[in-house]
């Protein structure tokens, strides 16, 4: 079974400038997911950095990955992962077979150690064609507003219960996503057909979006590292 991993880096970012290759715990961010798919028991046919940018494109070799040059009209604000997913994959597998992708972001970095290959076990083992990972909501009041009008969503205020007894939700993390190439191509999305979930701890769910989402995690990687 050949299984590869796909990492975009786009070159662009309003929020953050630069972030995919900003210091981040004595490494470039971009380095960790890298890093983290390398030592994957199960990534057996390559690690693939899919970027516009020379500088993110120089630093995943660096670190070990193979590089795919993007198109600039596949690394706009606007241009989807999908997109960027489906290049990169139909430049992989003129070369090789793959039968499942691992798609990981590189603003989501605290990964613990086996998760990359505990969510590939996760997907063969329930046969399925895609999955992601997520968090779970055990002890959460929701709520969910419609116009002026609040309303509890997954339980009722008027009845209130025990956190502890809540039903279970699970909340889409961004860290780890993987599918068949067939479910990309048919469905241009990254899921589709039977969908399995991978549980995360919640220290690792944590996702990079601006300079106060980057220092949080920094100091979190720092301390477990």
């Amino acid at each position: 079974m050949n299984i590869v991993c796909i990492i975009p880096a786009r070159g662009g970012s309003k929020g953050l400038p630069s972030k995919n290759i900003k210091n981040f715990a004595d490494k470039p961010l971009l380095a960790w997911s890298v890093l983290q798919a390398k030592a994957s028991s199960k990534v057996n046919a390559g690690v693939y950095v899919s970027s516009d940018s020379a500088d993110i494109l120089r630093v995943a070799e660096h670190y070990g990955a193979n590089t795919i040059l993007r198109p600039d009209n596949l690394s706009t604000d606007t241009a989807s992962s999908e997109a960027a997913l489906i290049h990169a994959m139909n430049t992989i597998i003129k070369e090789k077979k793959v039968d499942y992708v691992v798609f990981l972001q590189c603003t989501s970095p605290i990964r613990l150690a086996n998760d990359v290959d505990d969510a590939i076990d996760t997907i063969i083992q329930d046969s399925s064609d895609s999955l992601l990972s997520v968090q779970a909501l055990t002890d959460y009041f929701v709520w969910e507003k419609k116009g002026a009008v609040a309303n509890s969503h997954n339980f009722d205020y008027t009845n209130r219960q025990r956190r502890q007894d809540l039903p279970t939700r699970y909340l889409e993390n961004g860290s780890i996503y993987i599918f068949k190439p067939e479910v990309l191509i048919k469905n241009r999305n990254r899921l589709g057909g039977k969908i399995s979930l991978y549980p995360m701890e919640k220290i690792a769910s944590q996702q990079i979006d601006d300079i106060a989402d980057f220092e949080f995690c920094e100091a979190i990687m720092r301390g477990m590292n």
